[in-house]
């Protein structure tokens, strides 16, 4: 079958001719329909740091996708071939002390389908085990189910903490902060910020319900937009850029005894006033992927109840062009991305 494999420790990524997936007692194997980019892949084709760190190729990427399933190991008794899935890309163990406690997105042992210990889903085929299989219901289009892994993330980090008649300060315009931008206005939101250097991703952030948006690359401030809004600090804050001048830009702009959730990944050598965390009595919280399976739950109910993410996906591409499509993520000229077979 074709894949996008990681063959080298270095910047790339190559379409190859690889064995299908063995298919193991508790397997699904699934042909993949769509894939998504997300932006670890794009981490992972740059070969930077990070990648360096946590990934050893090779290995095949991708983990946001949606396919049917095609055939299921001898043990798995609740997903049947032909049905619509996708899946929650962290593989956990079950059996330490988080997974018990049912904190299985930081399971001490886990997996990560297309990013570390399991080839992902960049491929014609891709074997999931039954536990992390996702159904879907008619009604999600392809397109969004494609991107139900981030849209996880997204739900995760804007749901953190209690939305409904607060004002929102959005830090990180791109796929998750757009999103998180649309499940801030669906759970009633009084007022929401959104803040980038990217005049793109911010008019998808006006079409995803935000109610200003902070273009730094124009000389915008979020003081601009407090005063335009009469607020005297925001009341739930949502860090998505990892950037640690709109971090500190957030801190000092929150109203006293808010709230934080911290999705973007902050350089190690970033610089804080604590001072302004202290004595505002701020609470910063880290996120990391989605709550396995609370947050699945409230993506699916999101998107029944009418949730529209057309307005983040901006291009579609065949696996074949891939490269066409990894030029552009890192352009930044975009939304989210799909390749499809």
């Amino acid at each position: 079958m074709k894949a996008l494999v990681k063959r080298y420790p270095e910047r790339g990524i190559w379409m190859e001719d690889v064995q299908m997936p063995e298919v193991g007692v508790n397997d699904v194997l699934i042909k993949v329909k769509k894939a998504a980019i997300c932006g670890t892949d794009l981490h992972m084709y740059k070969w930077d740091e990070w990648s360096q760190t946590h990934c050893t190729p090779p290995y095949t990427m991708g983990h946001e996708f949606v396919g049917t399933v095609v055939e299921t190991g001898a043990g798995v008794r609740n997903v049947h071939v032909g049905e619509r899935v996708t899946a929650e890309g962290h593989i956990v163990c079950g059996h330490c002390r988080n997974c018990r406690r049912g904190m299985g997105h930081v399971c001490e042992h886990s997996l990560s389908v297309g990013i570390f210990g399991k080839d992902g889903a960049f491929a014609e085929y891709v074997t999931i085990p039954e536990s992390n299989i996702v159904k879907l219901k008619d009604s999600i289009p392809d397109d969004f189910a494609a991107i139900m892994d981030p849209f996880g993330n997204a739900t995760h980090t804007a749901l953190a903490f209690p939305v409904l008649g607060e004002d929102v300060l959005i830090t990180g315009a791109g796929l998750i902060g757009t999103m998180a931008t649309g499940i801030c206005r669906f759970a009633g939101a009084k007022n929401i910020v959104v803040t980038d250097l990217n005049p793109l991703r911010l008019d998808i952030a006006k079409r995803m319900g935000a109610t200003l948006t902070v273009d730094g690359s124009r000389g915008e401030t979020v003081e601009d937009a407090m005063k335009q809004l009469n607020i005297k600090g925001f009341d739930v804050g949502l860090e998505m850029s990892g950037a640690p001048a709109a971090f500190n830009d957030m801190v000092q702009h929150m109203y006293k005894g808010a709230n934080i959730a911290q999705l973007g990944i902050l350089p190690s050598d970033t610089k804080v006033n604590w001072s302004d965390v202290i004595f505002n009595a701020l609470t910063i919280k880290g996120i990391t992927g989605r709550r396995m399976w609370e947050t699945w739950y409230q993506m699916e109910q999101m998107l029944l109840g009418g949730l529209d993410l057309s307005p983040v996906i901006t291009h579609r591409f065949p696996f074949e062009q891939y490269q066409e499509a990894f030029d552009l993520m890192e352009s930044g000229q975009c939304g989210k991305v799909l390749l499809e077979w």
